[in-house]
């Protein structure tokens, strides 16, 4: 999970809840939900930035439609999520990639993640495996 983006407008210090982007070849700008990912020519801006934005005469505004509330994390995040810690444990060197000399901070072997035998709620390391009700 990322950290909380702020309004691109200067001296803003509020959390962004919509990204603004420019279409010059029509005269447009685009005023939508928070993107999922900062992009470079976006503009990401807070609830009071884009309620009072205006554009040069001769413009149009598309405001496209925003959710009455923020988005959480869905499962397909938390899949993800779980890919990346069991990448991480079958890593052979148990080094990050581009981070240091093999072997340099690794606690111990650890083979690929695997749900334990009978337990409601087991732990690995840091990780908590909870069973779906059946």
């Amino acid at each position: 999970m990322g950290a909380i983006r702020l309004c691109s407008r200067s001296a803003c210090r509020n959390s962004a809840v919509a990204t603004l982007t420019y279409v010059y070849a029509d005269s447009t700008a685009v005023l939508g939900p928070l993107a999922t990912y900062a992009e470079p020519h976006c503009y990401d801006l807070c609830d009071q930035h884009a309620g009072s934005l205006t554009v040069p005469r001769g413009w149009e505004v598309l405001r496209l439609a925003m959710p009455a509330t923020p988005a959480g994390p869905g499962p397909d995040d938390l899949l993800a999520l779980a890919n990346a810690v069991r990448e991480a444990a079958v890593r052979p060197d148990g080094a990050a990639p581009g981070k240091g000399h093999p072997g340099q901070g690794q606690r111990g072997a650890h083979s690929a993640l695997e749900a334990p035998a009978a337990a409601d709620g087991a732990r690995r390391g840091h990780l908590r495996i909870l069973r779906e009700p059946s």
